[in-house]
This record gives structure tokens, sequence and C-alpha cells, in this order.
């Protein structure tokens, strides 16, 4: 099913990108032009997205010598999961988040901030851990991250038509200009939907996913709550309203009208998510 939702998702931005250029009235060979660009935009989102979301947030490689716990635990998890062992990255920030991307488990990354690692105790970064091994069970990372991709397309959709698109054709009858405007005020909606089709049920699933997987979904609803509170204080440098679906919690809650239109689930009632299924656990 994440494959079919990735696949859904580049013929969108190819099926996009076209639509706006038959808006902007453009020239046979200029919709070639853009055809090929939107498979150059694919093929990049599949091989590099990845790579690029590390670099947007500055990340870094944590080595076993650099955090033997993390590593340990990551690894049991792994083990437990029969997964691969994952790259570790640490981005160096003061909000307490973390993120996994990769385009299979076989090149899966798990990405921590500096203040998740100071905040949570032992149990709970099992528990966060535990759900970022989840997506990459779940193979969720190249959906999430080829929508990051798309996302970010998406927002620099009215830059180009002011460059690429202002090559329209027949602009003495105004249908350039109006485009423009609609592309302005579309585009941000496009992309903020496109997130929140991938991410919101994809959390719920995760979440459960990794309280199964530790035997303590309560080390999760704890760590969830510490990072709720995390977030509002602290800023997460190179943040982008494009990537903020990958993260365990929304890196702009609480902060202007990015807090409006969340990517995820409200928090608490991810949190009685959680409780409702230790309490199912125990039963069990």
């Amino acid at each position: 099913m994440n494959n079919f939702k990735t696949f859904l998702l580049m013929l969108f931005l190819m099926l996009l990108l076209l639509a706006v250029g038959a808006a902007f009235r453009l020239s046979g060979p200029a919709m070639v032009m853009l055809f090929v660009l939107g498979l150059g935009i694919n093929f990049g989102m599949y091989w590099f997205s990845d790579s690029m979301v590390l670099a947007s947030y500055g990340a870094q490689p944590l080595s076993e010598s650099q955090a033997p716990e993390l590593h340990e635990i990551v690894r049991r998890l792994s083990g437990k999961a029969g997964l691969p062992m994952p790259r570790i990255y640490l981005v160096d920030s003061d909000q307490p988040n973390a993120f996994a991307t990769g385009r299979d488990p076989g090149h899966a990354v798990v990405a921590v901030t500096r203040g998740i690692l100071q905040m949570l105790d032992r149990n709970e970064l099992e528990g966060v851990l535990s759900h970022e091994l989840s997506h990459v069970r779940n193979r969720d990372m190249l959906t999430a991250t080829i929508a990051a991709g798309v996302a970010s397309a998406i927002s620099w959709l009215p830059f180009m038509a002011g460059g690429f698109f202002g090559g329209g054709r027949d602009d003495r009858e105004g249908g350039s200009p109006v485009s423009g405007l609609l592309l302005m005020l579309l585009a941000p909606l496009v992309a903020m939907l496109v997130q929140m089709m991938v991410s919101r049920s994809r959390e719920y699933e995760a979440d459960r996913s990794g309280g199964v997987l530790t035997g303590h979904p309560l080390w999760l609803a704890g760590a969830l709550r510490k990072i709720s509170r995390g977030v509002e204080r602290a800023p997460l440098e190179g943040a982008k309203p494009a990537t903020a679906h990958l993260m365990i919690a929304n890196p702009f809650s609480g902060r202007g009208l990015a807090g409006l239109f969340s990517t995820h689930p409200p928090m608490e009632e991810r949190v009685a998510a959680l409780e409702r299924l230790d309490q199912e656990l125990r039963e069990g």
C-alpha cells in the first residue's frame, strides 16, 4: 500500500506540473521540458530525498562510540522487529524530536535531536525509537519523504510561475496573470493537504506498533507528553513546513499559523490511544 501511495504521489506531481503548464498555455516544446523536469524531480526524490532532508536539518552521523546506549537500544529493537540496523544521525537542536527516513529498511536512517536525548529517560527514549523503527518496518519512510519532496516542489510553483511559466504563449488574453494568482493562493493549501494525507493515520499506527514492540506503550505515552511541552519552548533550526510531517511531533506546534494546520494527530489523542493499548496488553 505504501509503495502504491508513493507511485500516486509521483504521478500527482507529474500531472500537477503538466496541468500548471497547460494553465499557462505553454508551447509544445515547453510542455516536453516540463515533463522531463517532472521525471527529474521524481528521480531525485526517490534516490536523494533522505539526504536532502538530513542536510536541511544539519544532521550528522552519530557513531557508537559517541552514543553507545542509543546504539544498543536501536540494535536491540531492530533485531526484535526483524530489521537491519539503521544509521543513526544527530540533529543539533534543543527541541525534542525525532524522525526516520530512507527509501527502504536497508537504507533507513533514524535521526534524533540533542534535546530529545537530554529530556527523556531510557524507557521513554526506547518508546520513541520503537515508534521510528515502526515507521521503518511499516515502510512509511519513502512515502513520507517523497511527500516532503512533493510539498517542497509545490511550494516552489508560484516562483516558477514568474520565470519558466512566464513564457506562456497567450499572455494577451490574461490567462497567465489569473493562473499565477490562483497558483499563489492554492499551492500552500495543496502542499499541506498532500502532507496530511500521508501522515495522520501512519502516526497512530506507528504509535501502536511501537507500543507493541516494547511491550510498554506508556513509555511512548510519557515521552509524547514531554515532547509536546518541549516543542513549544524550543524552535527546531532548519525546520520547514514541507518536512514537518516526518517528525514524531509537529516542530511548529503552538507557533503561528503553521500550528493551526498540524500534519499530526492531537497529542492528547495519541496518548489516550496508547493508554488504551496498554490496557489491552495487560488484559491480554
